[in-house]
């Protein structure tokens, strides 16, 4: 079976339909290339066709490119990977411009066969890219379509003609949202927008009428025709020297420089705007093979589209029956358990929400009600949506309206002794069978399971906040929970979209535990005299989403002070951060007590906008004479976090080292473009980061000490994805 197929009608149209055997999406091989580009040779040599259509036998289009063919393009190449993959990018830029030019003479052009694209569904990446060398594009009126071009998220940019298309067609500034951010629109915006030219209830039919009727300037576009101009202006051109300039501010404002697919994007554009749309072409190649030489695009395609693709189809799930979710009951209906009951009840899930007052309750619910007017606001959702969704939510403090749920999830106070009263509370209402999951973000769940009458049936699921917005929960095994009581959780968040990483039961579980040594980090450097501009500016260059400094002000700063004590209490004498809860502690004592109180590390006006670092700190922490230099910084900050990933793996609360790096990305945005604490080891060496690890604790101390495993992986030239990856003996 072909991916391509091709039936010329008695009109003289040729319908070439994608349809991939085995896949609910299709997406881009290298035998679907070759099928594509010899049906395309056919349909162009046979005088009976008089114009091409391309769509897809699918609900949607195309979901873009299958990504392991840019690694069978680079190993075929054996010993010269770059030609490997240049080449065979340029084999993709032949077949897109064979489909552009149509057969039409190169001087006149004339003589062409009118080729378009009908898109019923979603088109992404690749998936776009070919409809765009097309000569008209047509897509269904499909309020659920995704199209754009997303590849940026994963640490490319679109390599296949896209990028030099959208820039011709649309001008650098109007592409800039597509390209530099990854915006996918529907079919109707994406038609506003000029990523389509039309929006049609058959687009296969409607793209067969065009096709009869298109005449030779029809299928001419317009980077081919004599004087064209981009639009918005080439770089030397006045409006669009401005256009560029503003395009190089805005990248590195975004990504202070730590994203290497976002330059190499941007000067893709800029050069290619320079030079004849087929010399554009291979600039764009040479900078899509330049990106894909760059380890940091093979360890973010790892990570944030194959690693993060097989969690959420279940690549850690016990056996066990189907676990969905009918009835979901939330226990607390503070920010979190608000936010819990807002994201299952748009999932289609029943949720009984229970607080101890009703007015709580009530405003619990009331949160869905001011997020989904929000969404109308903004075309996201409509009226019947948000009462369809309301309508799953019962707000209440009768404990009886929880007969009938399968899964309860509690998010009251961090309080042990309240915790274990709702426990009672819902299990005594609960059917035999019904899960129970805590939402702590610190207590051991091991604990907290001993006020279950089922410890089997207790687990931790974890959330961060906002619920609606982070993508990751952290599903926490207790030394009892069973494996049906992991797979409702899996199930779960599945039903919710988010991502789930699974993990054993230890303090502070995985997430906490990397991000507070990383916050300590940069609050123990402010009170050694670190300038708090540097350190907070290292991590942004990193690519961090935020630096620690602002982190502990957004979480604020007096639950920095709780967890410290709670953790000098467990620790006792082996606690090690006395120097960073000098800073803390005075911090709190001042009522600085971050972004809630508008009064943190940085200072807030009124309405609560950061308006920069609080000058007051100086005073405290004077500012040292010899400041320290950007990578020493950088690298007490990341090894502050990655030590402490490589100590969960080592003790087995991290049982899969894909879980603790798109976890580490997704949960607290930890340096994308590294792939994740274990994918940013692996691109240092073990070698190296056992050094480093060595120098680092000579300078600062023993939290810096080379973990066990790390010193043995050292010593023997291992890599984590080697040891630890998918098919590796101890991945099985």
């Amino acid at each position: 079976m072909t991916d391509f197929t091709m039936e010329t009608g008695a009109d003289g149209v040729a319908i070439i339909t994608w349809d991939v055997p085995g896949k609910s999406m299709n997406v881009l091989s290298l035998e679907g290339l070759s099928d594509l580009d010899r049906l395309i040779d056919a349909a162009l040599a046979d005088d009976a066709v008089k114009g091409v259509v391309i769509t897809s036998a699918k609900k949607d289009f195309a979901g873009g490119m299958d990504l392991n063919i840019l690694a069978r393009m680079r190993d075929e190449a054996g010993d010269d990977p770059a030609r490997g993959l240049f080449e065979g990018i340029m084999r993709m830029h032949g077949l897109l411009r064979k489909i552009e030019r149509a057969g039409m003479d190169p001087k006149t052009l004339k003589g062409g066969k009118p080729i378009a694209a009908a898109l019923p569904g979603t088109a992404l990446g690749i998936g776009l890219e070919i409809p765009l060398a097309t000569h008209r594009i047509f897509a269904a009126d499909n309020p659920k379509a995704k199209i754009g071009l997303p590849e940026i998220m994963v640490g490319i940019f679109p390599g296949a003609g896209g990028t030099t298309r959208l820039v011709r067609k649309l001008g650098a500034m109007a592409a800039s949202p597509y390209l530099l951010e990854g915006k996918l629109v529907d079919s109707k915006k994406a038609k506003g927008a000029g990523l389509i030219d039309e929006v049609a209830e058959d687009p296969v039919a409607a793209a067969a009428a065009w096709v009869l009727e298109a005449k030779d300037a029809d299928i001419v576009k317009p980077w081919d025709q004599k004087g064209y101009k981009m639009p918005g202006g080439t770089p030397y051109h006045p409006s669009g020297f401005m256009t560029f300039v503003g395009a190089s501010a805005m990248v590195n404002a975004q990504t202070f420089g730590a994203f290497p697919a976002a330059k190499a994007l941007l000067s893709a554009v800029y050069e290619g705007a320079l030079v004849p749309f087929d010399t554009a072409l291979k600039v764009e190649a040479r900078w899509f093979t330049n990106i894909l030489m760059n380890p940091s695009s093979a360890a973010m395609i790892r990570s944030l589209f194959i690693n993060k693709e097989a969690l959420e189809k279940g690549a850690n799930r016990p056996e066990a029956p189907d676990q969905t979710v009918k009835k979901l009951g939330v226990l607390g209906a503070g920010m979190m358990g608000a936010g819990i009951a807002l994201v299952a009840a748009q999932a289609g899930i029943e949720v009984v929400l229970v607080d101890q007052a009703q007015e709580a309750a009530d405003k619990g619910k009331a949160y869905s009600e001011s997020y989904l007017d929000k969404g109308i606001k903004r075309g996201k959702t409509t009226p019947e949506k948000k009462e369809e969704v309301l309508g799953r939510i019962t707000a209440t403090t009768d404990y009886a309206a929880l007969a009938g749920a399968d899964l309860v999830i509690e998010a009251v106070f961090e309080d042990p002794a309240v915790k274990a009263e709702v426990t009672k509370k819902a299990e005594a209402v609960l059917g035999e069978d019904a899960v129970f999951a805590t939402n702590t973000s610190t207590l051991p769940i091991s604990d907290l399971a001993r006020a279950s009458a089922r410890p089997g049936q207790f687990i931790g699921i974890h959330f961060f906040s906002p619920v609606e917005k982070m993508l990751l929960v952290e599903i926490i095994k207790g030394r009892e929970t069973g494996d049906r009581a992991v797979a409702k959780a899996l199930d779960f968040v599945r039903q919710i979209r988010k991502t789930p990483i699974v993990v054993n039961d230890a303090r502070f579980f995985y997430a906490n535990r990397c991000i507070i040594p990383y916050i300590n980090e940069g609050i123990r450097m402010v009170g050694e005299g670190v300038a708090p501009a540097l350190v907070e500016n290292a991590a942004r260059q990193l690519g961090f989403p935020v630096g620690p400094l602002q982190l502990v002000d957004e979480t604020s700063i007096d639950l920095g002070v709780k967890i410290a004590k709670a953790t000098r209490a467990a620790m006792g004498d082996a606690y090690p951060d006395g120097a960073v809860d000098e800073v803390l502690f005075w911090m709190a004592d001042q009522g600085r007590l971050g972004r809630k109180a508008n009064a943190g590390f940085y200072a807030y006006d009124e309405s609560g906008k950061r308006l920069g670092l609080w000058e007051g700190l100086s005073g405290k922490y004077p500012e040292a004479e010899a400041q320290p230099d950007l990578q020493a910084v950088q690298h007490r900050l990341m090894f502050a976090q990655v030590l402490e990933a490589v100590r969960a793996l080592e003790e087995g609360v991290l049982e899969d080292i894909r879980e603790g790096d798109v976890g580490a990305i997704l949960g607290w945005g930890f340096a994308p473009w590294s792939g994740g604490p274990f994918g940013w080891l692996d691109m240092l060496g073990a070698p190296y980061a056992a050094e480093r690890c060595d120098a680092l604790e000579a300078a600062h101390g023993a939290r810096f000490a080379c973990p066990a495993l790390l010193r043995e992986m050292a010593e023997k030239g291992q890599s984590f994805y080697g040891r630890f990856g998918p098919g590796s003996a101890e991945a099985a």
